[in-house]
């Protein structure tokens, strides 16, 4: 899949599991003013866009996969709530959560930079080819 996200995705916290059923991870995504997408939204005063900080959480997502689950495809976005805007240079610090799902991953991310908490989402991933 191609991305329209140029920024590299860091792990910071590797996958663990907590004891509960579930694994933790984190990223760090650097929002770089060279983004194809910024110079259209919006001319003047440029804002990342909410999908590309969705899509920022799926590159995490398959950048820190749970273990035993290296190769993952998005299925679904279930839900996402956008709360503070993400500017050029800003760092997105990517928190994930996984859980096993029916047919696959949950995974639910909390996006934030140094300000406030910038969007929380929750993906849906399957077992498979790569996204």
């Amino acid at each position: 899949m191609i991305s329209p996200v140029l920024a590299q995705v860091k792990v910071v916290r590797p996958p663990a599991a907590d004891g509960k059923g579930r694994v933790g991870a984190a990223t760090a995504v650097t929002v770089g003013e060279d983004e194809t997408v910024l110079p259209g939204h919006y001319p003047g005063f440029p804002i990342f866009p909410g999908v590309c900080v969705i899509e920022c959480v799926r590159l995490s997502a398959v950048a820190a996969p749970p273990p035993g689950a290296e190769s993952l495809a998005l299925a679904e976005v279930e839900s996402t709530r956008f709360l503070s805007p993400v500017f050029p240079g800003d760092e997105l610090t990517v928190e994930l959560t996984w859980s096993a799902a029916a047919e696959g991953w949950k995974c639910t991310a909390k996006v934030a930079t140094v300000r406030a908490v910038a969007a929380q989402a929750r993906l849906r991933f399957t077992t498979g080819k790569e996204s």
